[in-house]
């Protein structure tokens, strides 16, 4: 499966938003996911409470959205998220509330200047790479189970 050019083409504009305000989107998607204490339970609340987790999830939103097109450069950014989710306990059936507290957090804090068509783009761009770590994280906990 591939992004559209569409996709892309939102995505990748997006991205001067995403520089300025990426770290309240991050830091409003973390209240609305840790409404859920099991998921909360999952995450280092050190690194939530220093800011340090919202600020590398928001650069990595930015460097999504600035390469979505060339996924290659990404390769070690990948692979450092599925090792740090199979290290912590991350499973495919956390995606969709992820994906269910980042959407309405980018719409949170853009307010008017997000349509409904971006959000959608985002969408479909979330899947696709929660589809690349969820396939990576199978690799590393198959092989953890060995």
């Amino acid at each position: 499966m591939t992004l559209s050019p569409d996709i892309i083409a939102i995505v990748k504009s997006t991205a001067p938003a995403l520089q300025q305000h990426g770290l309240a989107i991050t830091q409003r998607m973390y209240e609305r996911l840790f409404v859920d204490p099991s998921i909360k339970a999952l995450f280092d609340m050190a690194a939530q409470e220093s800011g340090e987790q919202p600020k590398r999830l928001a650069a990595a939103i930015l460097a999504y959205a600035k390469n979505v097109d060339n996924l290659g450069a990404l390769t070690q950014a990948v692979e450092r998220m599925a090792q740090r989710h199979v290290e912590t306990g991350v499973k495919p059936e956390h995606y969709p509330a992820v994906a269910a507290a980042l959407l309405p957090a980018i719409k949170d804090v853009l307010g008017d200047a997000v349509d409904q068509k971006t959000l959608d783009a985002w969408g479909e761009a979330y899947w696709f790479l929660a589809d690349i770590l969820i396939g990576r994280e199978a690799e590393k906990y198959a092989g953890v189970a060995a």
